[in-house]
């Protein structure tokens, strides 16, 4: 028995321990992702199934592991339509990492270039998002990083202007048309006005969070882009990158874009 036991262990590669552990990373990234969603049950019927199937596949349940094999088999297209939203922030999450930095700075090195690259002129959105702040009128401003949102841009009106503060104050009045939904800015433009954004999924937000707070938080969720929130309520100016929320003053808003803006 002694043997039988020392055997099975010696079968036991590093290569074996090695993909243990990958497997429970890769879950455990999973959970983090879903967690806090309605995904979350989801995520938690699949584990339970695939435990099921390997139990009943030691057990030698053919019948039963059949059928539950083959819901895996036929739902495999289904989970990565449901979890959509989920899998591109975990590649996105991939793409940030400095692993995956260092690689575009190797082929940057060979002349390849993602994009061209702009700074944006903070000063005119600082200064009409402290005056709409006082005034508490409501805004939703994005500002595009390296990923584009042109799916986002066609959602609304067209402006292709420059930044200026009266024009963004201008756009958020009220009762301008074009005051409900976000503005994007891109290539130092306002591309976009009354643009129509993602709902984040998240379940554990305050309730003191609106649409525009919710919608801020979803599309940073699945893109890189900085979101900037003005509270029509309260005042309070909210800045956001990657569903994390960060309260800010009028003051301290350019240097903690600036902050965002370095860790992509």
């Amino acid at each position: 028995m002694t043997e039988l036991m020392i055997s099975a262990f010696i079968q036991i590669r590093i290569w074996d321990i090695i993909d243990i552990l990958l497997v429970g990373l890769m879950f455990y990234g999973l959970y983090y992702l879903v967690k806090g969603t309605a995904a979350i049950k989801i995520f938690s019927g699949i584990v339970a199934i695939i435990i099921g199937l390997k139990i009943v596949t030691a057990l030698n349940m053919e019948l039963l592991g059949y059928i539950l094999g083959a819901f895996v088999n036929v739902g495999f297209i289904a989970l990565i339509i449901i979890f959509q939203p989920e899998i591109r922030r975990f590649l996105l999450g991939i793409g940030n990492t400095k692993i995956a930095e260092s690689f575009k700075n190797v082929i940057a090195g060979l002349g390849f270039r993602y994009k061209e690259e702009t700074d944006i002129d903070l000063n005119p959105i600082c200064d009409a998002c402290a005056t709409m702040s006082q005034d508490k009128v409501g805004a939703l401003i994005l500002l595009v990083q390296e990923n584009n949102l042109n799916e986002i841009v066609e959602t609304g009106v067209s402006i292709n202007a420059i930044i200026s503060k009266p024009l963004i104050e201008n756009i958020f009045f009220k009762n301008s048309p074009l005051h409900d939904g976000a503005m994007v800015i891109a290539n130092n433009k306002i591309e976009a006005a009354r643009c129509i954004l993602p709902i984040t999924q998240n379940i554990n937000l305050p309730g003191s969070y609106g649409l525009r707070h919710r919608a801020g938080i979803g599309i940073t969720e699945n893109s890189d882009c900085i979101a900037i929130v003005v509270s029509e309520e309260t005042g309070s100016i909210r800045i956001i990158k990657n569903g994390r929320v960060h309260d800010v003053k009028s003051s301290e808003m350019k240097a903690k874009i600036k902050e965002l803006s370095s860790k992509k």
